[in-house]
């Protein structure tokens, strides 16, 4: 894709070399015609530069690790890439390699949400949308449990985050984001850093969306535990 070509909004999807298959899997089904411009994230702390596109096999290297603990700087990284690339940028779509859209014309689901963010303008600009995580009392994440590279003391504070399922970042959220990018550095929980380290300003409000109902986990489609929508 010509970098100077005007993109409105841009899908991200978390991806590592480890996983390609998912990938690989996710681009022969849902992606495939998607006609809003997307990218697989992979990282590689030893690329010469800060990015490298890959329009062929719509890639976009960042330069971090690979590794599930580095997966907040992949994030906000991929997020400066794309500001930086696309000027005309308005909102990110991010997802992650693990997911399948359930819907039968993935283009007319996400037209349907430019649509709607374009409409709420009237009322105001949506800068964050996603299934919502409240956190009303700070705690120890277990999430360890899961993935035994995360650290076993890893506390998660008082916050509300969109899941790292599916979300939505409007353009001044990523301006915001990339400023705390040191901070986010440091975390290890990617959809909870992003909730947490955004200013309130732009959580008021969050638009709640039932993301769980649209994306299903590549392992319960392929085991047939999901109905297409």
């Amino acid at each position: 894709m010509d970098q100077h070509q005007p993109v409105n909004a841009l899908l991200l999807i978390m991806n590592c070399v480890k996983y390609n298959h998912k990938a690989t899997k996710q681009r022969d089904t849902w992606l495939k015609g998607l006609q809003m411009p997307y990218y697989h994230v992979l990282g590689n702390p030893n690329l010469e530069s800060n990015y490298q596109l890959n329009e062929v096999e719509r890639i976009l290297w960042v330069n971090v690790p690979d590794d599930y603990n580095s997966l907040p700087k992949k994030v906000i990284t991929a997020y400066a890439v794309a500001q930086q690339v696309f000027p005309d940028l308005q909102y990110i779509f991010k997802t992650d390699d693990d997911q399948m859209l359930q819907s039968n014309n993935p283009n007319k689901f996400f037209d349907n949400l430019v649509k709607m963010l374009e409409k709420r303008h009237e009322t105001g600009k949506i800068h964050y949308a996603g299934n919502i995580v409240d956190v009303p009392k700070a705690y120890l994440s277990q999430y360890h449990r899961i993935h035994p590279e995360l650290p076993k003391e890893l506390p998660v504070y008082v916050t509300k985050y969109c899941s790292g399922r599916f979300y939505i970042l409007s353009v001044e959220a990523i301006t915001y984001l990339v400023q705390k990018r040191e901070d986010i550095f440091r975390e290890y929980l990617e959809d909870y850093a992003i909730g947490m380290h955004l200013h309130n300003r732009y959580k008021n409000p969050i638009l709640h969306l039932d993301t769980n109902l649209f994306f299903k986990d590549m392992e319960l489609v392929a085991a047939g535990h999901v109905d297409e929508l």
